[in-house]
């Protein structure tokens, strides 16, 4: 495998078993090849997958990780090792080892064509062919100028013809990554923005010209002898001509093909499918008939499968994982193993690669910046295009690997440019991130404070207000699902909270699913069908689109409960969905944004299914970040686990009050819970029994700069007026107690002992299917004294976390209420200070429940 590995002759190939007798019956399995192909595909999977891990907080694509595996299990590293190197990659493994690979790649160059759609790049218009244009002839007059430098400085470079040679470098450093370019931009929340479209359509001319070009070099490099002119221009002409066919022939076959599995549905489109993987490998095998790589083929029957449809997204889903995930590290640990970087020798040799590295950039970079900017562009948008335009993959390694296979390049030439696409590949996401700051829509998030409060209508004292000023003041809420587990509960609550069902369609309802952005082509497909100029957006469903039980369920409930619902999907990394969650409940103008928690019960009710820190730390930064008041719901089965309709809803809820911003949100929700018939409302207010006697201790909260606010809760910065707060809490109950009268049952709990278990004995006295707290962020005397209690989930606070915790037997589901206040956005952990000293650990021990 490596450069001086010998030959694998035919006997050699031939005497090769396939399976072994196992090591009772004396058989080494290591010297037969499917057992050996089994430990090479565990090796390299293993390591790609936590060196992608290790690579994830830098933001590199995948690719990066599977390149690095290939060179450290090769002759660069680990490969120094002949022993190792004997053992686990013999020279008769090679071609078994690069025909599964090959394979994997064939289906992979089948789902990038699957991915690229022809129409999208015939309306990006002109200016996107011009960056394109630009962005591959200079690169590849560079590529041509930094060929006559390496056939002179590399010894042996010169081996190979001058025009293959000038091609193949033309083409290394000018060619772009379209899946890694693709999958950048989803990331950075750029694929379907204005930048984005025209760096994906120019990506895609890119993409068609650097497959003619490379169909050029591989029909002028042939090494046969006897082979001239006369012969590339024949490989040439039936190249052209398999693709006329397919496209003229093919494409409709593969339209007619499409529409029978969309009309036959889920069920029964397997027998399209099987034919649609039979056209990849006829496509392959007819394009290496010609004289050119089978991928080829591969490449152009993905481009004739229609992209509308829900035919597309089956089949990539079908075929990607295994593609994906399996064999393309396998192409990309082959060629590894192909690669002796210590073949680049002495002060020369390391300058190539820098001369290469740095003329691939600026040539990629300077033209299409200089087209950009002569289009219309921004400097900072036609620098990132520049960039991002730069992106090397698979493709690249592709060129080179064939360029290798037909002796155009030498080990070094081999070498230096691997080096190349990994560094360009690699600088991308990190480049891009620096020129082009996410924060860009953090004005516009500021510009609407909506809260609940003045949103709720009063209850209708007759038919003529109940169908004017009440009507006219429809709740929106934003609620957001990660799956259909989140469903009934989800709706449950909508329909707790609209209040009267009479008159209807009190709530407007925007339902938002969360997906995480992967590099599957499945993920990047969803992503440009789910969003427009960057955001997600409401897309009605196309005749024949498969229903899923989440379409299927808000379709039953908007038809039933007569709420309007509109469903939008944000497919962004978790690290910036928050940013979707946001710009969506601006530009919709919600109230409220409802939000699951990251712990969920099972189906069955008696295990707890955590979906990660990561979206923990998601559901965070929305509470942070969102521009109108936010509930975590913390669900328990609410409404029985499942949905009902609204005669059926027959509940009690509990709003526990404190006192402070959060906890007269909570309240102003309870009023509107009050007003649905099937729903009974209880509001608790906890009085300190302390108050105004001589035992009443002064409790101040202080920032603390040595608590970690993953595990202490946090508290508002803001200098606040304690009478006014207490002035603001009795009017917001003498008025809630007066507009709602009857409708609520109302009690005040003095309390002297322990809160915590006062609040928890509500939660576990089953007469409650939910119980509503306010966060806390401003908070009472009562509360700021929880503030050093151990916290297990402090983004909702110390009662909301109580009762949210699983080792206290709470029984309710639990909605934790956040009001939206700029001024009490900004929040650190704290220290209690009573009556001038601080007591944190003398507080810890009385908080500390039993």
């Amino acid at each position: 495998m490596s450069s001086s590995s010998p030959p694998v002759s035919a006997a050699e190939m031939a005497a090769v078993k396939t399976s072994s007798n196992g090591v009772w019956q004396g058989d080494d399995p290591l010297h037969f090849a499917f057992p050996l192909l089994i430990l090479q595909a565990l090796l390299i999977l293993v390591l790609s997958r936590v060196l992608a891990f290790l690579l994830r907080p830098l933001r590199q694509p995948k690719v990066i990780a599977e390149k690095v595996v290939g060179i450290l299990l090769g002759p660069s590293a680990l490969g120094r090792n002949k022993a190792y190197l004997r053992a686990l990659f013999p020279p008769w493994s090679a071609p078994v080892l690069e025909s599964v690979a090959s394979l994997g790649l064939l289906f992979f160059l089948f789902l990038v064509g699957l991915e690229l759609d022809l129409r999208s790049v015939r309306r990006s218009g002109r200016r996107a062919f011009a960056i394109a244009a630009a962005g591959i002839s200079l690169p590849f007059a560079c590529g041509v100028g930094v060929a006559f430098v390496l056939r002179r400085a590399i010894p042996g470079a010169d081996q190979a013809g001058y025009a293959p040679f000038l091609v193949f470098m033309g083409v290394a450093l000018s060619i772009t990554a379209f899946p890694v370019l693709a999958r950048i931009l989803a990331e950075l929340k750029l694929l379907t923005t204005p930048i984005g479209e025209t760096a994906l359509a120019a990506a895609a001319f890119n993409d068609v010209a650097a497959w003619v070009l490379l169909a050029l070099a591989v029909a002028i490099s042939g090494t046969g002898g006897g082979h001239g002119p006369i012969t590339s221009l024949w490989v040439l002409l039936c190249s052209a001509a398999f693709v006329a066919a397919w496209m003229v022939a093919v494409k409709p076959a593969m339209g007619w093909v499409a529409r029978r599995a969309d009309a036959a549905g889920e069920g029964g489109g397997e027998v399209w499918v099987a034919v649609t993987l039979a056209g990849v490998m006829a496509s392959g095998f007819a394009t290496d008939l010609i004289g050119i790589h089978a991928i080829f083929g591969a490449f152009v029957f993905g481009l004739t499968v229609p992209k509308e449809g829900a035919f597309a997204g089956r089949v990539t889903a079908r075929v990607e994982d295994l593609v994906a995930e399996l064999l393309l590290p396998l192409y990309f640990a082959s060629s590894g193993l192909k690669t002796d970087v210590a073949t680049i020798r002495g002060g020369e040799a390391w300058g190539m690669l820098a001369l290469v590295i740095g003329t691939a950039c600026a040539g990629k970079i300077a033209g299409t910046f200089g087209v950009a900017m002569a289009c219309g562009m921004s400097a900072r948008e036609a620098v990132v295009l520049g960039v991002v335009m730069n992106t090397k993959g698979l493709v690249e390694l592709i060129v080179l690997n064939i360029g290798r296979e037909r002796k155009v390049l030498n080990e070094e030439t081999f070498a230096i440019l691997v080096l190349m696409a990994l560094v360009t590949t690699f600088i991308t996401t990190p480049t891009v991130m620096a020129i082009y700051k996410p924060a860009r829509a953090a004005g516009r998030r500021r510009l609407h404070h909506r809260k609940l409060q003045g949103a709720v209508p009063s209850a209708p004292s007759s038919p003529s207000a109940s169908t004017g000023a009440g009507a006219a003041k429809e709740l929106r809420v934003l609620a957001c699902i990660h799956g259909g587990q989140d469903v009934p509960a989800l709706i449950n609550l909508i329909e707790t909270i609209r209040g009267h069902t009479q008159p209807r369609r009190l709530v407007k309802l925007y339902i938002l699913r969360m997906v995480e952005l992967t590099e599957r082509t499945s993920s990047i497909l969803m992503v440009r069908a789910a969003r427009r100029n960057g955001l997600p957006f409401l897309r009605p469903r196309r005749a024949g689109e498969p229903h899923d039980q989440v379409d299927v369920a808000f379709d039953t409930y908007a038809q039933l409960g007569h709420v309007s619902v509109r469903a939008m999907t944000a497919v962004s990394a978790l690290h910036t969905i928050h940013d979707d969650v946001a710009a969506v409940a601006e530009d919709k103008r919600v109230s409220l944004v409802v939000l699951p928690f990251h712990k969920r019960q099972t189906e069955h009710g008696d295990d707890v299914e955590n979906l990660g820190p990561e979206w923990r730390a998601v559901n965070r930064r929305i509470l942070r970040e969102a521009p109108c008041s936010v509930a975590v719901l913390v669900d328990r089965g609410f409404g029985g686990g499942e949905q009902v309709s609204s005669e059926q809803v027959a509940h009690g809820v509990c709003v526990v009050f404190f006192g402070g911003p959060d906890d007269r949100e909570a309240l102003e929700l309870a009023g509107r819970m009050a007003e649905h018939p099937g729903v009974q409302v209880t509001v608790v207010r906890f009085v300190d029994g302390k108050a105004g006697s001589g035992e009443q201790s002064e409790v101040t909260l202080r920032p603390s700069h040595t608590k970690n606010a993953d595990r202490s809760y946090t508290f508002s910065t803001a200098v606040i007026d304690t009478r006014k707060e207490k002035e603001l809490d009795e009017a917001a109950v003498a008025e809630f107690r007066q507009r709602m009268g009857s409708l609520v049952r109302f009690e005040e709990r003095v309390v002297v002992g322990n809160v915590i278990e006062e609040v928890v004995s509500i939660g576990k006295s089953r007469e409650y299917g939910l119980v509503v707290v306010g966060k806390g962020r401003l908070p009472s005397a009562m509360v700021a004294q929880l503030a050093v209690r151990p916290a297990e989930h402090p983004e909702l606070g110390p009662i909301g976390d109580a009762l949210a915790s699983s080792g206290h037997g709470v029984t309710s589901s639990v909605l934790v209420v956040q009001q939206h206040d700029m001024s009490n956005a900004d929040e650190v952990p704290v220290s209690v200070v009573v009556d001038g000293h601080a007591h944190d650990g003398e507080f810890a021990k009385d908080m500390a429940e039993p």
